[in-house]
């Protein structure tokens, strides 16, 4: 995508912060919703909603029901895409924040096996439905309406910002659980689930202020949208969708593998009691928010591209000796374990996406592409924990181990496969675009 046709200033939207702020609670929000269930699946519904199983039996079940909501992902994607494309980016932002909302408290007041047998799973299974269809339509419009307003040589910088809602919402969601470890019964994994209707009261209040994306209503005022835009994706951009699906499924699958299933290995091994758990994935989360900015910040001065090839080759090369430390039992390393895989594995392709999975794509298309790129390797990495207690039961650790690898060649041979977008050209135009911007401002 050239710089030069995009209806965006150079030096950015005068609403850029704003809109970056409104996009990184909306996101941070979002991931506390989500990415709390994942802690609650591996550390408590096992036995609050799955107790007539053997506790094997029961980690399965409760991995499969985290795995149902990464599989509505793609269908909340499609649905959120296809409106961020048509009626705008703002819109979807506001329903999608909502809908999570209320899905998330909806699983803090549900009823236990304990108390209506097998309605409880059931209804379990219905809100995590929910959740999914919600997250699945968030990311777009976050990443987006950030994007699109951000200045031209600070689309990595500003695109990462709402991509580290997703190590804020971790920490928020760890916080929550490790600060109501003590709590009596059901109310150590209900307590945060509840707490996160105050959450999105304030996101709603920011949200609500937030101004629609320049270059849509640019689109929308030339009569140029889109009849139908998941089409015109499928049909032109196949490739790019293609490419963008398997470099998603190295971040998001490994993290399945790194953080969710490596909670319940250390659980179930006893190399770590559920609170050491908790407290290392918040010191990985406090290291990942900056490292996500740094990221992104990178991305503008040396390319999409380098960026995410070096993340893959990580995971590509570290699984079998993240397990190896993980072994050890020794806290200190177990915090290792999850700081690297989080902060350098995770977050350098999360902190690129932002900005290159957009500029793979027509703005007309833009919603809809990135975000069945983005969201149709949910159902993958939703269903990686379970695969990991699976594999982990045939062929010990090494399984999930080499598997985490996998995912990173996956990656690894998709980012080489796909053309950079910030190469040096364009940089050192976009450079000269702002020094005469700057010039003609500070002369007017």
């Amino acid at each position: 995508m050239a710089q030069a046709t995009t209806s965006t200033p150079v030096l950015g939207t005068p609403h850029r912060w704003r809109v970056a702020a409104g996009s990184t609670v909306g996101t941070t929000i979002e991931n506390y919703d989500f990415i709390g269930y994942g802690t609650a699946a591996a550390l408590y519904f096992g036995t609050a909603f799955f107790p007539d199983a053997d506790p094997l039996t029961g980690t399965l079940l409760s991995f499969a029901t985290l795995g149902v909501g990464f599989a509505a992902r793609p269908i909340g994607g499609i649905i959120g895409g296809y409106l961020g494309d048509k009626i705008g980016r703002k819109p979807v932002l506001i329903a999608s924040l909502l809908i999570m909302g209320l899905a998330t408290f909806a699983i803090g007041i549900l009823p236990t096996y304990a108390t209506v047998g097998v309605a409880a799973p059931i209804l379990l299974v219905v809100t995590r439905i929910i959740q999914g269809l919600a997250f699945g339509a968030e990311w777009g419009g976050a990443i987006l309406m950030t994007y699109e307003h951000a200045p031209w040589r600070r689309k990595g910088a500003f695109g990462a910002l709402p991509q580290a809602g997703f190590p804020l919402g971790l920490l928020l969601a760890n916080l929550a659980f490790f600060a109501s470890a003590g709590l009596p019964d059901d109310w150590k994994w209900r307590t945060p689930f509840l707490l996160s209707a105050l959450l999105v009261f304030a996101g709603l209040y920011i949200r609500l202020k937030v101004e629609e994306s320049p270059e849509f209503e640019e689109i929308k005022e030339e009569g140029k949208i889109e009849k139908n835009p998941l089409l015109s994706v499928l049909r032109s951009d196949w490739q790019n969708l293609l490419r963008a699906f398997c470099m998603r499924i190295a971040e998001t699958a490994g993290y399945a593998i790194a953080i969710t299933y490596m909670s319940s290995y250390l659980k179930s091994n006893q190399l770590a009691d559920p609170s050491q758990t908790i407290l290392a994935i918040v010191i990985a989360a406090l290291v990942g928010f900056p490292a996500t900015l740094f990221w992104g910040w990178l991305t503008d001065r040396i390319g999409r591209k380098p960026v995410y090839v070096f993340g893959t080759t990580m995971i590509l090369l570290s699984g079998i000796p993240l397990f190896l430390i993980a072994n050890t039992g020794v806290f200190p390393l177990i915090v290792a374990v999850f700081v690297f895989s989080f902060a350098i594995c995770q977050n350098s392709l999360a902190g690129t996406q932002a900005s290159w999975f957009p500029e793979l794509f027509n703005t007309g298309t833009r919603s809809s592409g990135a975000s069945l790129a983005y969201q149709l390797s949910a159902v993958v990495s939703g269903f990686t924990a379970f695969w990991a207690v699976s594999l982990f039961q045939a062929f010990g650790w090494m399984g999930p181990a080499v598997l985490f690898s996998f995912y990173g060649l996956v990656g690894l041979i998709a980012a080489v496969l796909t053309p950079e977008t910030n190469g040096r050209r364009r940089r050192e135009a976009d450079d000269a675009a702002e020094v005469e911007a700057k010039r003609e401002l500070v002369g007017a």
